[in-house]
């Protein structure tokens, strides 16, 4: 009987015990929850779809595709997705065709979904619904745009065949009430890049090479109830490819180096009167020919952009905020048959990096391509003028068709984790810019292009 009881006693113990045990793991399982990192929106090339997933984390990583509800089927072979950006909660996507813009060409507003909380000096993030498009215009009245900005946070998309631009403040597009959004104004023409200031004036570029139109410019008054064409000026050489603002001066990108000129806020000059700045870039020691840009990127009050090929290749650097600016390079070790990307910038933990990625310039070539790290700010006083290479880590294959099939990377909005693609094997990758490893590859096939990442690691009360 004694040892009955002492047995029933140690199996109730063992029960207890068992009981507790189920307790805490469960309270452990309801504690590891899954967290979304951030989410993420691709374009595919192969279909001219958009798809969008959500970064999970608990003790491994995972990814949650789907696709945004209300988006248009493209036609492949008439259709492209170019350039998108987010802003203020709102992704927006460019539509281009293949017949200047006679079949069906234009933008589409999506809602992403995220939702950023203010907490004070920070800043909660909360993935709230699916994404869905809000607005679009697809029709045969669109322009045929190429290149999207944004700029004071509105969006500035580029009507090329219609020579002028549209503008449009994402927060509008997220109003109940259906209403006109986006405006056009004139300015530009053929292939346009631009510049916006304080959401008042713009600097609208012309691509022509030769001609009355070559290195044009036109200044747009945004302020105008009819919107129309201040005045414009011309810059020293045509072929203009690119164009950004950034503290009170606008850089443009022409055949010849690096052109600038003081913002006209008060829209008091003319085109006699505005004075145009070149900063040379030397010159392709093979061709002879002046080296240039295509395209900016701005980390504070810095311009940045690449230029090159080879051994001349570099990251090139201007303090928009000195007087008088000047070009700062940082040489960068390039392989023949590589060509540097534009750079794209991020704050993480303390450290500025850019990111460039090497990509092939012929797509028969099986030259190893590289992403190169540089650091802007080794000891942190805000002077870029010090950057130097970090590291170069070998990367999947490019799939590069003209402007598309180039590596594309993004940042969480906390700046800890980058994004990008390997577009030949359709992967993508996820990096932690702590120390620069990848902590996970997911393969969602196709060709996936130009990514945007939204929101960063959630917050649970």
């Amino acid at each position: 009987m004694i040892y009955h009881t002492g047995k029933l006693c140690l199996n109730a113990a063992l029960v207890v015990l068992l009981t507790a045990t189920v307790g805490i793991s469960r309270l452990h399982a309801q504690t590891i929850r899954e967290k979304v990192i951030t989410r993420i929106f691709w374009q595919d090339r192969e279909t001219d779809k958009l798809s969008y997933a959500d970064l999970v984390t608990t003790n491994k990583w995972s990814i949650k595709r789907n696709w945004v509800k209300g988006f248009p089927e493209l036609d492949a072979e008439k259709q492209d997705l170019v350039q998108m950006k987010a802003c203020a909660g709102v992704l927006m996507v460019g539509v281009r065709d293949h017949d200047d813009g006679k079949h069906q060409s234009g933008w589409i507003a999506i809602d992403t979904g995220v939702f950023e909380e203010p907490h004070g000096n920070h800043t909660h993030w909360k993935y709230t619904r699916p994404p869905t498009v809000r607005q679009m215009r697809l029709d045969e009245d669109q322009g045929n745009p190429a290149h999207l900005y944004v700029y004071d946070r509105s969006f500035y998309l580029a009507n090329d065949t219609k020579n002028g631009f549209t503008m449009a403040v994402p927060t509008g597009f997220l109003q109940t009430s259906v209403r006109e959004v986006a405006k056009f104004f004139p300015g530009g023409g053929n292939h346009i890049t631009m510049a916006a200031v304080n959401n008042t004036m713009a600097y609208s570029s012309w691509i022509d090479g030769g001609g009355p139109n070559a290195g044009r410019v036109d200044v747009v008054d945004l302020r105008q109830v009819k919107p129309e064409i201040a005045y414009s000026f011309n810059l020293p050489t045509g072929v203009i490819h690119g164009a950004t603002s950034n503290s009170g001066k606008v850089f443009l990108a022409p055949t010849d180096g690096i052109c600038w000129v003081a913002a006209d806020t008060s829209l008091t000059q003319s085109a006699d009167s505005v004075k145009v700045h070149h900063l040379p870039l030397g010159k392709d020691a093979e061709s002879d020919k002046p080296l240039r840009t295509g395209a900016f990127e701005n980390s504070r009050n810095w311009v940045l952009f690449s230029t090159g090929n080879a051994d001349q290749s570099a990251l090139c650097l201007i303090n928009a905020a000195l007087t008088a600016p000047k070009i700062v390079k940082v040489p960068i070790t390039v392989a023949d048959g590589l060509k540097l990307t534009t750079p794209k910038c991020i704050l993480s933990l303390g450290k500025r990096y850019a990111f460039l990625f090497q990509d092939r310039t012929d797509a028969e070539s099986d030259v190893q391509e590289q992403l190169t790290v540089v650091e802007l700010d080794p000891n942190r006083d805000r002077d870029f003028s010090d950057a130097k290479v970090k590291t170069s880590i070998p990367v999947g294959d490019s799939k590069v068709d003209g402007h598309h099939g180039h590596h594309a990377i993004a940042f969480d909005a906390y700046g800890r984790y980058a994004i990008f693609t390997e577009p030949a094997d359709g992967i993508i990758n996820v990096m932690s810019l702590q120390n620069l490893n990848i902590v996970a590859r997911f393969r969602v096939g196709g060709v996936p292009d130009s990514i945007v990442a939204v929101g960063a690691p959630e917050h649970f009360h």
